[in-house]
């Protein structure tokens, strides 16, 4: 029983708010330590994880040179094309980032856009670019936060239109289980219309919050 205690430095760690990967690796540390496996052994394990899953290394490539492209100005560029942009607002912008958002993510393209990759560095200060001048610091916020939750919209109701993704086999997985036999492609087919609809109605927030810009700033 003794073993258990990994759920517990678990629940421990999320509670208190530590950073989480410390938390999961403390976690298995201490689980493997009472269930008697070697110190090398454990950490061997964790190395073979790592390894297997290479693509988790990509992170330390893209940040710094996320990093060093802000240093020498990618976001007063981002700006700057912008500005010159006629017509340009900050929910036009965002509507269009939302299509190629979840296009990409049908395509399983999950990882061509993201916060790290093109929301921080491009399209936040693009879409705060697009909004009226002598706007407020709060609604740079807002802009930022709206940004961010376009993002995940985009991904997370266009990647279940492909059917090679983890959450289309985890429900055919789920299903089977109970009996209900189902291809990848007839759960795919049916994420379909809750993507339009998420399209739809973002979209329309998108627009409405052109609307509000604009009274507010008249």
């Amino acid at each position: 029983m003794w073993v258990l205690l990994g759920i517990a430095v678990i629940a421990a760690g999320f509670l208190l708010r530590f950073n989480p990967l410390i938390v999961v690796a403390a976690s298995a540390l201490v689980t493997g330590l009472c269930a008697g496996i070697d110190p090398l052994h454990i950490l061997a394990a964790f190395g073979k994880a790592f390894n297997d899953s290479r693509f988790v290394t990509v992170v330390y490539i893209v940040l710094p040179v996320i990093g060093i492209l802000e240093r020498y100005g990618l976001q007063q560029r981002a700006r700057e094309l912008i500005t010159r942009l006629r017509g340009a607002t900050t929910g036009r912008l965002l509507l269009g980032y939302l299509i190629f958002r979840q296009v990409t993510a049908a395509l399983g393209l999950t990882s061509i856009a993201g916060h790290p990759q093109t929301v921080r560095p491009l399209i936040a200060p693009m879409a705060e670019a697009a909004a009226p001048e002598g706007s407020t610091p709060e609604h740079g916020e807002r802009v930022r936060a709206l940004t961010a939750a376009t993002d995940n919209i985009g991904l997370f109701f266009g990647e279940d239109i492909f059917i090679a993704i983890g959450s289309i086999l985890l429900m055919k997985g789920v299903l089977e289980g109970y009996g209900i036999h189902l291809e990848p492609l007839q759960l795919s087919v049916w994420a379909i219309p809750t993507a339009i609809a998420a399209l739809l109605i973002h979209g329309t927030r998108l627009l409405l919050f052109d609307r509000a810009t604009r009274k507010a700033a008249k």
